[in-house]
């Protein structure tokens, strides 16, 4: 019994002692089988994504396949494309030309010594004279605003008579003033470049300064120039007309605002006589007479007008010549005749 006691003691020990061995070591295998699959797994997959991240930290975020594919940024076709941040500069974008263009004007540099064709004409000066008054057209050319043509040897061209540049640039390096009989030329050409000093100094100095003095009293004749326009026109058509050298036509030329007899004039010492309006409607008339100046209040008298005519016509080339022919004598009203004097103009054309 103890026998078979211990015997069964001995089998059931024997059966719990290889169903531990079983528990303990069989799972062993089973489970270092999955461990190196992970681990193997793992070691495939995990460099996927490290190539990834840093590809395409670096290359095109929109093709993050090509990546994989190339490492280098400059490559194209089936690798990843330039960077579209970093253009090449042999394709700048539209707007750097326009800058590029517009700020070579504004600082554009001119040598110190500056030769010009001026119409033809060559003059060498500094750069400085040029640009002495700042509110002129010259200091503005050459200003580095503004676009100034070239010649074929390379001077900056001006297309200007030429003819009194030179006293414009004596003027602009010392203050020189031209002679007498340049001064109104050169104060056309101050007018064209906008010289004001140069201006201001040839004003007041001969003939301008004559000039500015007859203009005073023609200013009191509004119609002065249309009436000389007036006596060209009649002149020209009437030499045309007759196939003549010359033609002749008559002007009045009256100081006194009311016609006057000769008896009556040492009664009146003013230059303007007060009558009411019904009696200076009945002294109103028209000359006979092809063209009238008249009347005016001032110191100047006919014969001051008559001149003015005269030099105003020879300065447009044509010769004239003047008479007194007599007076209207037109009778007006009582014993009130016109007697505004009449002159005859003669316009010679060649």
């Amino acid at each position: 019994m103890q026998q078979n006691g211990s015997s069964g003691s001995n089998g059931s020990d024997g059966c719990g002692a290889r169903e531990r061995q079983a528990l303990s070591f069989s799972p062993l295998p089973a489970a270092t089988t999955r461990v190196r699959r992970f681990i193997q797994e793992r070691q495939r997959t995990l460099p996927l994504p490290k190539v990834m991240v840093v590809f395409s930290a670096a290359g095109d975020a929109d093709k993050p396949s090509d990546a994989i594919s190339s490492s280098d940024p400059t490559e194209e076709g089936d690798g990843v494309r330039k960077p579209p941040a970093s253009p090449s500069p042999k394709h700048p974008t539209p707007s750097k030309p326009l800058r590029s263009s517009l700020s070579t004007q504004e600082q554009q540099e001119f040598p110190e010594v500056i030769s010009l064709n001026v119409g033809g004409t060559y003059f060498t000066t500094r750069l400085s004279t040029l640009r002495r008054y700042e509110d002129t057209m010259l200091a503005a050319m050459f200003s580095g605003r503004h676009y100034i043509p070239r010649d074929a040897e390379g001077r900056f061209f001006i297309d200007r008579d030429g003819a009194y540049f030179g006293d414009i640039l004596n003027f602009l390096r010392e203050g020189e003033l031209p002679r007498q009989n340049r001064v109104r030329a050169v104060h056309r050409e101050a007018q064209y470049y906008a010289i004001g000093p140069l201006l201001d100094s040839l004003e007041d100095i001969q003939p301008l300064t004559g000039e500015k003095v007859r203009q005073a009293f023609l200013d009191l004749l509004p119609y002065y120039k249309d009436n000389l326009e007036r006596i060209v026109e009649i002149a020209k058509l009437r030499a045309m007309q007759k196939k003549a050298r010359f033609a002749k036509l008559k002007v009045c030329v009256y100081k006194e605002e009311m016609p006057i007899t000769p008896y009556e004039r040492p009664l009146f010492n003013s230059l303007r006589f007060e009558r009411s309006d019904s009696e200076a409607k009945l002294f109103e008339h028209h000359c006979e007479v092809d063209v009238t100046f008249g009347p005016w209040e001032a110191v100047a008298d006919v014969y001051d007008l008559l001149h003015c005519i005269v030099s105003d016509l020879a300065e447009r080339g044509i010769a004239a010549e003047q008479q007194c022919i007599g007076v209207c004598d037109k009778h007006l009203i009582n014993h009130y005749y016109c007697k505004r004097p009449i002159y005859e103009f003669k316009i010679t054309w060649w």
